[in-house]
This record gives structure tokens, C-alpha cells and sequence, in this order.
């Protein structure tokens, strides 16, 4: 999968900021944020990425209610840092109102949620490989690419390899019971993949020194 062999394992290098890591672990904060303060739950051990936020970046509980501050504050963040819409969260915060009515709701949510990211990535890293090698600077033409790439994911039903086609389907039924849009997927998935392209850009000068 090129770019995103490595994307959700623990990543040991000294890579800069802003990577591909960080910005999958702020929207998993923001995710338990929301869940925590939507259900009110007050053990933080059952939000463990809020509870590392929290304490990497000293967020006091803003009146008395889990999630609230760390809400805020990853959702300023991911905007800040990343560019990300409105409409993100607001999409995000749909599904999880939707889904997570009750604590016993929130397990089997992220399951799948990862599931669903999960299987997005390794999709469009397969799609988009000759793509990726497209200069940083035509970002618009990459956001363009990325967009038609998640349509055809979302639409298109016959696919030549078996595994693409079988990935594919799996995606398409994710997004339906999580309730996301293709803009959502796009915005998602164009952010990684600029992120995955900066990381693969400065580690290459690092190989060649050593």
C-alpha cells in the first residue's frame, strides 16, 4: 500500500509535527470527547486518547463535565492545524448522537468507526498510487483526484480485482450505517494523504544521509 503501509501502527521516528499520527489522534480525541460528553461519563479511563490529551496539554474539566474542554480544544486544533470545515465535526457529531445512546453503544461504535477508516485507507492507497507521486504544490488537482476516487468508491459498484472490489463494498456499507458523506470521506482522506506525502518527502534526505 505505498504511503500507508505503516499509517495506523505506532509510529517510533522523530518525525516533525503535523503528522500523519497526530492528526489521526486528534480526531480519535475529538471522537471520545464527544462521546464523553454526550453520555456524561465521568471514568476517564474509558476515553484513554482524552485522557493522554488532557494530560499532554493540561486541559482542565470545564464545569465539572468530561469532554466538554477537549472538545473544544482538538476540534480548535484539527481547524487550526489542519484545515478542516465545520461540517466535519458536525458530521461526526450526527453519527455519534445517532449511535452512541448509552455507554454500551460506544465500543462497538469505534470498532467500527476504525474499521471504517481502516479500510478506507488502505483502499484509496491502492487506488491512488500513481497519484501520490503528483508534487505537493498541485494541491488543488490532488483534492480533485481524491474527491473522484472516494465517488467511485461510493457508486461504483464493479471493480476488477477481487480484493479491491470486496474492500470497496465493505466501505460503502461503513459509511451507510455510520451515516458519513463523501465530502466527509474526501476531507478525510486528503488530509492523510498530504500528510503521508510530506512525511515520505523528509524522510528521504534522512535515508540518504545515513
Amino acid at each position: 500500500m505505498g504511503l500507508f503501509d505503516k499509517l495506523f501502527k505506532k509510529n517510533t521516528e522523530n518525525l516533525p509535527s503535523k503528522n500523519v499520527e497526530d492528526f489521526v489522534s486528534l480526531t480519535r480525541v475529538y471522537f471520545q470527547s464527544v462521546i464523553a460528553a454526550n453520555l456524561g461519563i465521568t471514568n476517564i479511563r474509558f476515553v484513554p486518547d482524552v485522557a493522554n490529551f488532557k494530560r499532554l496539554f493540561k486541559i482542565p474539566t470545564q464545569g465539572g463535565r468530561l469532554g466538554q474542554a477537549e472538545k473544544t480544544a482538538s476540534r480548535k486544533m484539527l481547524i487550526q492545524d489542519y484545515g478542516l470545515s465545520e461540517n466535519f465535526f458536525k458530521e461526526i457529531d450526527n453519527s455519534i448522537k445517532k449511535h452512541c445512546r448509552t455507554q454500551n453503544d460506544v465500543q462497538g461504535y469505534l470498532f467500527m468507526y476504525q474499521g471504517f477508516s481502516n479500510d478506507l485507507m488502505m483502499l484509496m492507497g491502492n487506488l491512488m498510487q500513481w497519484k501520490f507521486r503528483i508534487p505537493s504544490v498541485f494541491k488543488g488537482a490532488l483534492r480533485t483526484m481524491t474527491e473522484k476516487t472516494v465517488h467511485d468508491v461510493c457508486t461504483k459498484t464493479v471493480w476488477k480485482k477481487d480484493d479491491v472490489h470486496k474492500t470497496a463494498a465493505s466501505v460503502r456499507q461503513y459509511k451507510e450505517r455510520l451515516g458519513y458523506s463523501e465530502q466527509w470521506m474526501t476531507e478525510y482522506v486528503y488530509n492523510v494523504v498530504m500528510l503521508a506525502k510530506k512525511e515520505a518527502k523528509k524522510k528521504k534526505p534522512e535515508e540518504t544521509k545515513a
